[in-house]
């Protein structure tokens, strides 16, 4: 039986289609805003591209509607398929024939209530008119104290200072290097410094602040910037009832740091100066294996906090971001075991602990589809341990549909014939990894032994 959900999915995809196959009313509704260094990009999957100074200082609104992102616009209402949008067109090609119930995420964010909203305005703008995002995500700073495998030195404070002490990464792309991150513009602006772009953001804030859905807080680690707490303070001075709050935190900071934010959260929480209050944390690991890939994390600590928050913040709401990698699939059940026993605790009719599960597309060599055939029978096993925990009217603490399809999709991805070279890489950057950081991937991973020897075998 085909629930609602599914086919409210396929009258969205519909719709879109309608406009042209790369419609996604995304790239006029959400936005994420890299401060630091003046990059933005609506949706996630695309690469970021520079804010022209000149743009923000005629109109700062022009941090979302820059004229390049307007020619994107343009494609995507005149029947073509974005290039920059390639992680959507990978799952709408790659899903298998017959399958009419797997959806992109041009889908899944034009169906988003925040996004929906627009669909009139945006037909009536076009692709030429300014306008201001319904949902927006902002990192102030790359302040970090984490060095994720898949992260940058443009995100990270961590990685910039590993990168200033040794160099790129000798992957067939240099991985970090400078110099190419020099070269698209991406170097950040120290918090110390001033930042024309922070002063553009807080120029448009107040026109921005009273029609916003949602309001992320994104990073570097958001708990290590004075902006994030800046943003709290004008909350509780101007309440904005009908706005969702939400934070991303590793939430492994410093103790002072999280007892402070919890402290603003509960009095926002009490004042009622929002409609809600979501953290976002990430993790797609289990144990060891999870601080091997987020070098930094304290994995019990990571889920001591998660416990702690949501004891004291007992409204918020909590979602797990998930980025499924090569490295997650051998201890992605232990991982999914930890998740269910979070929903178990503190699922209540105020709140849902959910879990965000995309595939990491870059870098290329530690995308699941470097994996052997020999592992896809561990995403099976991950699948039904989900859908044997399926969320229902009689079972509130359990995985939900949408949850559950971001892991079957992925599975997708493994391919018969994996790229030589994304493998070779993955070998070169892991080997390098272990020389730099004091780890030993073999210890970590003993059951990926003959992956790792293949792989080493292609240098």
């Amino acid at each position: 039986m085909i629930s609602q959900k599914v086919i409210l999915l396929k009258q969205v995809r519909d719709k879109l289609n309608e406009v042209g196959p790369g419609m996604c009313l995304a790239k006029w509704s959400q936005l994420t805003l890299h401060l630091q260094n003046g990059h933005n990009h609506s949706c996630h999957h695309p690469n970021t591209h520079l804010v022209p100074l000149e743009e923000i200082a005629i109109e700062p609104s022009a941090l979302h509607n820059t004229n390049y992102k307007k020619s994107v616009r343009k494609q995507m209402m005149t029947g073509e398929r974005p290039n920059e949008c390639h992680y959507c067109w990978n799952v709408e090609d790659s899903v298998p024939k017959g399958r009419d119930d797997i959806f992109s995420d041009r889908v899944l964010k034009t169906k988003e209530p925040w996004s929906l909203a627009l669909k009139d305005k945006v037909m009536e703008l076009g692709y030429k008119g300014n306008i201001n995002p319904s949902y927006i995500e902002v990192s102030f700073s790359h302040g970090c104290n984490l060095k994720c495998a898949y992260c940058s030195p443009h995100i990270s404070s961590k990685w910039m200072e590993e990168i200033n002490q040794y160099g790129g990464y000798p992957t067939s792309r240099n991985y970090n290097d400078l110099a190419h991150i020099k070269f698209q513009g991406k170097m950040p602006i120290p918090e110390r410094e001033d930042n024309p772009y922070v002063d553009a953001f807080w120029e448009w804030w107040p026109d921005l602040y009273p029609s916003l859905h949602t309001f992320r807080i994104t990073g570097g680690e958001p708990l290590m910037t004075k902006h994030t707490f800046r943003v709290l303070d004008y909350i509780i001075e101007h309440p904005n009832p009908k706005m969702e709050l939400a934070i991303n935190s590793n939430c492994v900071v410093e103790d002072k740091l999280f007892d402070k934010f919890i402290e603003k959260v509960q009095l926002i929480e009490q004042k009622k100066s929002v409609r809600s209050i979501t953290l976002f944390t990430s993790c797609e690991a289990h144990g060891a294996r999870a601080e091997y890939i987020r070098n930094g994390l304290d994995y019990n600590k990571w889920l001591s906090n998660c416990n702690k928050l949501l004891t004291l913040v007992p409204t918020i709401h909590f979602s797990i971001m998930s980025t499924y990698n090569a490295l997650s699939v051998t201890s992605y059940i232990d991982f999914l075991i930890d998740v269910l026993d979070l929903k178990r605790q503190y699922n209540n009719v105020h709140r849902e602990i959910g879990i965000d599960i995309p595939y990491l597309d870059h870098p290329k060599w530690l995308n699941v589809g470097i994996l052997t055939q020999q592992f896809k029978p561990l995403i099976a096993t991950q699948l039904r341990y989900m859908r044997s925990n399926l969320k229902t009217t009689h079972i509130h603490f359990g995985f939900r549909e949408n949850e559950i399809a971001k892991l079957d999709r992925i599975q997708y991805l493994l391919l018969d014939e994996p790229d030589p070279v994304n493998q070779k890489d993955f070998a070169l950057f892991f080997n390098e990894h272990d020389k730099r950081r004091n780890t030993d991937f073999l210890t970590t991973f003993p059951e990926m032994t003959d992956f790792w020897h293949y792989c080493k075998s292609l240098t």
